[in-house]
């Protein structure tokens, strides 16, 4: 309740609307240092190619170029393929730690509504107790173990 009053409140103060202001402005400004980055990036690779052709000729200096775009381009995708496996099993991480806290959310949302119900506590302790004793055994029996099997 603390957390939607302070957003009503954040609201209401015109907060948010100076965030909203401060984040298109920021925006703004890095996109204007973008394009004029990439200018000057482009500026920097025809002073390349100028000086790579007068001293190679300008077909070799753009078959260079273009080798080397090309060549840049594969690396790019090689390096992103190869980080997509960990970038998949950090998705899976991030959605059952989500799932696992929205499960928390639910049961301590409808937990005092199951203790003022008619089952009452029996309603929580019986399966509670069914996972604990579910652990127990778990614990105590130890599972086959081939090599023990071939020794005998």
């Amino acid at each position: 309740m603390g957390m939607l009053a302070s957003l009503i409140a954040g609201l209401a103060s015109g907060e948010t609307a100076a965030a909203i202001r401060r984040a298109r402005t920021a925006a703004i400004v890095y996109g204007l240092a973008i394009s004029v980055a990439l200018c000057g990036l482009g500026f920097l690779v025809g002073a390349a190619y100028i000086w790579t052709a007068s001293r190679y000729g300008s077909l070799a200096a753009a078959l260079g170029f273009g080798a080397g775009f090309l060549l840049l381009a594969g690396l790019i995708l090689l390096i992103f393929q190869i980080s997509a496996g960990s970038r998949a099993r950090r998705r899976v991480q991030q959605r059952n730690a989500d799932m696992k806290a929205i499960g928390i959310t639910a049961a301590l949302a409808v937990l005092p509504a199951l203790l003022k119900g008619k089952g009452g506590l029996g309603v929580i302790l019986g399966p509670a107790v069914a996972l604990a004793a579910y652990a127990i055994y778990r614990e105590n029996v130890k599972p086959d173990d081939p090599e023990e099997d071939e020794r005998k």
